[in-house]
């Protein structure tokens, strides 16, 4: 099968996150059991376990039209049909950006069209795609391979249409083909498509993302501001038989080049069509030669790392697969690209999930365990306390019992200051939830809709923008003042617990607002781009404009909403594990002190005593094992660091440094 190494890679990635599911779930049972949960506790691990059954890798294809990019996800996904399945051939094939994935809740595999005029509006595709009755559904039988190969042929599909319509629908005339008559055109038939089949790797939650070229990166905004920055790693497709044309550097800096930091190093460039490049009577070595000088030369002009330049032949790849070539299928070079989307996109995926999962969940479940720890060692020293004083232990439980009543009520007090931090951290939290207001920035979205309606020009429309994004910019200034008050006193509340509890320190978490800073100046950069652009000057495109910044202003207030719902969440969490540890130590010391109330009380002999004694002992080692191993579990390295040879992870970090590549 294609693709077998990563099928492997992505399905123990899968098995992986059950096993976190799993281990998640029990410790809920456990902490419910043992009367320890809490409701701060409950939500954040909640959110854990959405995180973790939500969680899906997407892998996007970009570059110019007739570069491979059908081709090459032909040759890695679909060649266990035996044929070609999406349409490939010379010129341009893909007419509209493409989705493929595994839809769970549908019982039958089908292609989902959505026609070119809705452009016309103003609905993104993104709300589009919760509306089914505007697209065309095409039925595909997984079993019949030709069925499947003709209903794919959909997505190259054509119209003509008069120019006019078409600089309405956003499409700039000098990059659309002549349709045969005199003033029409023809443009893609289709604006977007759904395609869900059954593939082991769909299923396990990849999504498969192929675009068109610059002519639909230029149209379609809601493309490249949202569904590309989206995706887990970008493949920028090349041809070794054209080198980087001025048309791939225009797509590079304009549409790629920036996506590097949000795709965290997942950002590839493939140099397709190395078989133009083959030469029998040259030699193996001297075609070797070659590709590393084109290799190099592209790495230096789309200014990356050579490492990050991979040379194949995907329509080589294909027939090789097709035929069971396994010489032909090293020739073509594609496991370099497996092995690397292996090493790197499941390895970021791990990272982030240990980063946003694993560590949190293990600071809970550490807590637990520290907690136990402390009760069994008091069980062991008043037991040695008991067995020295035969005589008289009943007095001795009694005065035990005492000494624990007055660990309760330091320990009561000690509670009671943790939630007079809570208010104050409230207030907090109330000024920066105040800062970032969604009436805030709804003041901002009238002033700019209204610009938006009533500009006569492209000019103004720029204008608006521009003050639209200073007035957020602004905002989030405010916002980032607030955010250091608020973490210079998280910070000192957990440093006085921490010399409370010299045995058990934790670190503070903070709350840090600068990737949404970051991306909001990403998005400003992109507007910034596209107002400097000459024909964006055009009268005729102000439909476009009007589309542009409509989904630009739209991925704002995505941005806004996720920064609200981080500072809400951070305000009720941030002292989540201060307070977790509280609960559990008030519950034990609880717990502990009626156990030794009722032995104090009770007429049994010593050695009775003893047994119920070395009972409640065996109790609390029995919780201590069942929270071990839930610990053991949870910081089992993930996949790709188990190929790597990596036998532990950090407790409460996990730095990339300390990972070998697998």
């Amino acid at each position: 099968m294609s693709m077998e190494r990563l099928d492997q890679q992505v399905d123990a990635y899968i098995t992986w996150k059950r096993d976190l599911v799993r281990e998640i779930t029990r410790y809920r049972g456990w902490l419910a059991h043992n009367r320890l949960s809490s409701e701060a506790v409950e939500q954040r691990l909640e959110r854990a376990l959405r995180l973790l059954r939500s969680d899906q890798i997407t892998l996007a294809f970009v570059g110019e039209y007739s570069r491979g990019k059908t081709e090459l996800i032909n040759g890695l996904f679909l060649s266990g049909y035996g044929q070609r399945m999406l349409p490939s051939r010379a010129g341009r094939t893909t007419m509209c950006p493409t989705e493929l994935f595994y839809d769970p809740r549908s019982e039958r595999s089908y292609i989902r069209l959505l026609p070119i005029e809705t452009r016309l509006g103003d609905t993104s595709i993104a709300e589009l795609k919760r509306a089914p009755r505007h697209w065309l559904n095409i039925a595909l039988d997984p079993s019949d391979a030709d069925n499947m190969a003709q209903a794919f042929t959909q997505v190259a599909a054509t119209k003509p249409m008069p120019v006019e319509q078409a600089i309405q629908l956003g499409f700039h005339p000098d990059m659309l083909e002549d349709a045969g008559k005199p003033g029409q055109v023809l443009v893609p038939a289709w604006r977007h498509a759904l395609v869900n089949i059954d593939h082991p790797l769909l299923r396990q939650g990849l999504r498969i993302l192929d675009t068109p070229g610059l002519n639909a990166l230029g149209s379609e905004p809601e493309l490249t501001l949202s569904m590309l920055p989206s995706a887990q790693a970008i493949i920028f497709m090349l041809s070794a038989d054209t080198g980087v044309t001025a048309s791939d550097m225009d797509i590079w800096q304009q549409h790629i080049r920036q996506l590097d930091d949000q795709a965290d190093g997942n950002l590839f460039a493939v140099l397709n069509k190395i078989d133009v490049l083959w030469d029998d009577l040259a030699g193996d070595e001297a075609v070797d030669e070659a590709i590393e000088r084109m290799r190099r030369s592209t790495a230096q002009q789309l200014g990356v790392s050579p490492a990050d330049v991979l040379p194949l032949s995907a329509k080589q790849a294909l027939l090789a697969h097709v035929r069971g070539d396994r010489a032909l299928l090293a020739r073509s070079r594609m496991p370099e690209l497996e092995q690397l989307l292996c090493d790197r996109l499941i390895a970021h995926k791990e990272r982030l999930l240990e980063q946003r999962v694993v560590c949190q969940v293990l600071a809970l479940m550490q807590n637990s365990q520290q907690v136990l720890h402390q009760r069994l060692e008091k069980v062991d020293e008043h037991r040695k306390l008991l067995a020295s004083h035969q005589q008289d232990n009943g007095r001795l439980l009694e005065e035990l019992t005492a000494r624990t009543r007055q660990d309760h009520a330091l320990h009561h007090k000690r509670l009671l200051g943790l939630k007079t931090n809570q208010r104050l951290l409230k207030r907090q939290g109330d000024l920066l939830r105040g800062a970032v207001r969604a009436e805030r920035l709804e003041e901002h979205l009238v002033r700019l809709r209204r610009t938006l309606r009533d500009s006569l020009t492209t000019l103004g429309i720029n204008l608006g923008i521009l003050h639209f994004f200073r007035n957020v910019e602004t905002d989030l200034g405010i916002l980032e003042q607030e955010v250091a008050l608020a973490n210079k006193m998280v910070a000192a509340i957990y440093q006085r617990h921490n010399q409370d509890n010299p045995l058990h320190g934790i670190d503070a978490p903070l709350l840090r607002i600068e990737p949404f800073q970051r991306e909001l100046r990403n998005l400003q950069s992109k507007a910034d781009h596209f107002r400097l652009r000459i024909r964006t000057l055009l009268t005729e495109q102000r439909t476009l404009s009007r589309r542009f910044f409509g989904t630009l202003v739209q991925e704002v207030i995505g941005l806004h909403q996720r920064l609200r719902r981080e500072v809400a969440q951070w305000s009720s969490d941030a002292l989540t594990p201060l307070v977790q540890h509280s609960l559990e130590q008030k519950q034990q010391l609880e717990n502990h002190m009626q156990r030794l109330k009722s032995l104090a009380t009770d007429s049994q002999a010593t050695g009775q005593r003893e047994q119920l004694l070395e009972r409640y002992r065996a109790e609390l080692e029995q919780q201590l094992a069942q929270a071990s191993d839930m610990i053991r579990l949870l910081r089992r390295p993930s996949p790709v660091q188990r190929q790597g040879k990596v036998v532990t992870l950090p407790t409460a970090a996990f730095a990339a440094s300390e990972r070998t590549p697998a």
